[in-house]
């Protein structure tokens, strides 16, 4: 056969399989087009208690042109900063928005906390749309996710008579909330890429989180940052209305807790101040008390409040922990301290105050302050016990690594 022939042959079929590819790709692979609202672009930052005290002159003066503050969280948590940054934020020219970080479990929940967020937010006058910050789901289907952002949001409108949006990480936004909810605009969180991910449901951002590392003259230590379009801006810019007392079930500091390897129910009880069966009701999801799994999120009710502490010159982790009436390893743990022994003057320490009465609930079990030169051995001898059980009881991993000022519970076998 002839040589040419052959060559052009191979020729058209090497096209028409490459074509068919690229149909086929082009027909099946989705594409989104998403990208911001509008080309006017505003450099912005989002806020907590975590930034502590902000100088918001020089913010303003370092190009940020809006601001969003942390105002709540789930049904009674106020934000310890939230009235100064409104008040300094504002004064400084700064265009301000509000976000409420929801922790409901169910619909009334959801209801129950758009209501409280409007009473703290109630009076002011922010220019930003009021974000709903739904991002921790533990067990709940995507249907209840769903529900549960449906009945926030719609509850928040009609509370406040303001717009509203929803703050979302890519992936959530892509596979979890649903093209019912595009009809609120989108604030999505998506770093190190050149410009967010894409999804099916909403064809703009109206915000842009790309870091959760940003640094800004006048805020000591890490803040995230933004970028925002004209579709973040409020229409009326009125004072949030006074609402009608909402009817707030005692919900005070609901928590959302990951278990552990080794955990237990009434091990998560006792460290923070509650029974087995409030946390079985609060999350319908355990159907076998004995049985919970590491990565598990639960819904906790607890009387810990958090603060922010500024350290001062002189301060140790073990003289904080004795004034706040928590521990050294709490404290530790909360802040991802390398060394305890190292902390200095300007650190910022979330410190939450636990449930510690003055005797333990459980009979036979006394608090003891650890002194220096304490051991658990020394301790267990003199209350006549075991420094395994000690350990157990205190979830101590590292029996010979205890810090003085730190409070524990021990069995007392005198009693």
């Amino acid at each position: 056969m002839n040589r040419k022939i052959i060559n052009n042959r191979f020729f058209k079929n090497f096209f028409i399989y490459f074509l068919s590819l690229f149909i086929i790709t082009t027909t099946f692979i989705p594409t989104f087009a998403f990208g911001p609202s509008s080309s006017n672009i505003y450099q912005g930052i989002d806020v907590s208690s975590w930034q502590g005290n902000i100088d918001f002159a020089s913010v303003k003066n370092s190009g940020i042109e809006i601001v969003y503050i942390k105002s709540s969280e789930g049904s009674s948590y106020k934000d310890p900063y939230f009235e100064q940054n409104y008040k300094n934020a504002k004064a400084n020219g700064l265009k301000v928005g509000f976000y409420h970080y929801v922790t409901a479990r169910t619909v009334e929940q959801a209801k129950s906390q758009a209501n409280f967020f409007a009473s703290v937010i109630s009076g002011k006058e922010p220019d930003c749309k009021l974000a709903m910050d739904f991002e921790v789901f533990g067990n709940l289907s995507v249907n209840q996710i769903n529900e549960i952002s449906k009945a926030f949001l719609e509850t928040l409108i009609n509370a406040t008579n303001k717009e509203v949006l929803i703050y979302s990480n890519s992936y959530s936004a892509r596979t979890i909330f649903s093209k019912e909810l595009a009809i609120y605009p989108l604030w999505v969180a998506n770093y190190g890429v050149s410009e967010p991910g894409g999804n099916d449901k909403w064809d703009t951002w109206v915000g842009w989180q790309y870091t959760s590392t940003g640094r800004v003259s006048g805020i000591s230590g890490n803040v995230d940052r933004d970028r925002f379009t004209d579709g973040v801006f409020l229409s009326d810019v009125s004072a949030i209305p006074t609402p009608e007392t909402p009817s707030v079930p005692e919900e005070d500091n609901r928590i959302i807790y990951t278990v552990k390897s080794g955990d237990t129910l009434s091990k998560i009880a006792r460290e923070y101040g509650t029974t087995v069966n409030n946390i079985v009701s609060l999350n319908p999801s355990i159907t076998n008390p004995n049985l919970i799994y590491p990565g598990e999120q639960l819904a906790i009710k607890t009387t810990i409040s958090s603060i922010v502490y500024t350290v001062v010159k002189g301060d140790t982790l073990s003289q904080i922990a004795l004034k706040y009436n928590t521990s050294v390893s709490k404290l530790v743990i909360q802040n991802n301290i390398s060394n305890p022994n190292l902390i200095y003057p300007g650190q910022k320490i979330i410190i939450s105050n636990g449930y510690i009465p003055s005797l333990c609930n459980e009979c036979g079990k006394v608090l003891y302050t650890i002194k220096r030169g304490d051991t658990l051995s020394k301790i267990a001898s003199e209350y006549d016990t075991t420094v395994n059980e000690i350990a157990t009881l205190n979830n101590i991993s590292n029996p010979d690594l205890i810090y003085a000022g730190s409070t524990i519970r021990v069995p007392n076998c005198k009693m």
